[in-house]
């Protein structure tokens, strides 16, 4: 297999070098706003599909690949990057989640996912920002695609057959013209707000707190979360036998946790994570960031798509935002694809709303899940908590059932994106 370049390397990020004046214009089909992973998967999906492609990225490559972030990776996004041949890269730094562990507070019965469930090799993936932000990357700076890294998407004009970009780029402006622009431009997406799309959604009461920390003993390739009344915590087991802690708790609680001092701290999150690993290393500093649920009531309009979280946002309980986007981007460039080879206007709404039934309706889905399940287990109603705790054991005990449930986390149900990498 392939490995992945040195984390501190980063390659040319475009083989269409783009040098234009502040006098030319770059004439594209997809324009996209955003260099993350839902973006750079989009442009990996459409290099090879006869389309012209141009992504706008705000900060330098090595900035946007540095996020300390590990992400639960679920079998539908790994089949995905199987499909445009990027597996190879991410597989050798990615862990197989073996064991996921569901269990509520300190109630001793748990639901335990394993393979068998699933029918496959892994229940999840444990995969960090920086490997599959280096493999998308690299995958990028082989093919024809112009790269426009330390950019910033300063004026849009929407016309009848283009929409026209001014960019800043260092002391370089320049004009940007695309058949449909992209916006993977983040949650508080700037061209969606343009665009005058409104959101529906809500602040939830709680924040996140995430940190990286290396146990004593093995983690086994076992994934946990434990719904407490204030919130789940989720241990994601990554390589090198560290594990990604995702603990949400009311946002004083959270603020109260992130200024204690180190090792009171530790003690807290100890007590929480348990003593099955042993002691625990803390390897990066905490960080904190709110809660929300948000889907944009649309995802489409003439010549403008959203993909990710500039069309939607989710509770982090199951691991399931960057999922939807990578389904998202996938969604797209299949439509995107058919009506290029159809010969078919890429920013018709006839052709964007093909991507919005599509990817709206299950969005909903899993918004409405994970909704669901943070309202459910972060209560402590008595009656919910013998309902919640009933329904622990059937699906402990009622492998079919299990299996109906490990398709809508692993987001095997619905339309799954057939797209296959042409390289």
């Amino acid at each position: 297999m392939a490995s992945l370049p040195p984390q501190q390397t980063y390659p040319p990020l475009s083989a269409a070098a783009l040098e234009a004046g502040p006098d030319q214009v770059l004439a594209v089909d997809v324009a996209i706003v955003g260099g993350g992973i839902i973006g750079l998967t989009l442009a990996t999906a459409l290099r090879s599909s006869g389309l012209t492609i141009a992504v706008i990225e705000a900060q330098t490559p090595e900035q946007a690949a540095a996020r300390q972030r590990a992400y639960a990776f679920s079998l539908t996004s790994a089949r995905i990057f199987q499909n445009l041949g990027l597996w190879p890269l991410v597989a050798p730094a990615i862990t197989s989640f073996q064991r996921v562990k569901l269990s509520d507070g300190d109630y001793p019965q748990a639901v335990e996912f394993s393979p068998e469930d699933a029918g496959t090799d892994a229940v999840y993936y444990g995969a960090e920002h920086s490997v599959l932000m280096q493999a998308l990357q690299q995958t990028v700076a082989t093919a024809s695609i112009h790269y426009l890294s330390s950019a910033r998407v300063v004026r849009v004009e929407t016309g009848a057959a283009a929409t026209c970009l001014q960019i800043e780029r260092g002391n370089c402006p320049l004009t940007l013209q695309a058949k449909l622009i992209v916006a993977a431009d983040g949650a508080m997406s700037p061209l969606r707000q343009q665009a005058g799309i409104s959101t529906f959604g809500w602040r939830y009461w709680q924040s996140c707190i995430t940190v990286l920390l290396e146990p004593e003993q093995s983690h086994q390739d076992t994934a946990y979360e434990r719904f407490w009344p204030s919130g789940p915590f989720a241990i994601l087991p990554l390589s090198g036998n560290r594990c990604q802690i995702v603990w949400t708790a009311p946002h004083a609680e959270a603020q109260a946790l992130l200024n204690l001092p180190q090792d009171q701290f530790m003690a807290e999150l100890h007590r929480r994570y348990g003593s099955h690993m042993g002691q625990l290393k803390l390897l990066n500093q905490p960080r904190l960031f709110p809660v929300q649920l948000m889907q944009s009531r649309r995802y489409v309009q003439n010549r403008l798509a959203l993909i990710g979280d500039a069309a939607h946002c989710c509770h982090p309980v199951g691991g399931q935002g960057l999922n939807m986007g990578i389904r998202d981007a996938a969604a797209l460039a299949e439509v995107l694809i058919q009506a290029h080879q159809q010969g078919d206007d890429l920013g018709a709404l006839t052709v964007l709303r093909r991507y919005e039934r599509w990817r709206q309706r299950e969005n909903w889905l899993i918004l409405s899940f994970t909704d669901f399940l943070t309202r459910c287990f972060s209560n402590r109603f008595f009656p919910l908590v013998l309902l919640r705790r009933l329904g622990i054991n059937v699906l402990h005990q009622v492998r079919p059932l299990r299996r109906v449930a490990l398709r809508l986390m692993t987001g095997r149900f619905g339309r799954i994106p057939q797209i296959f990498g042409r390289h």
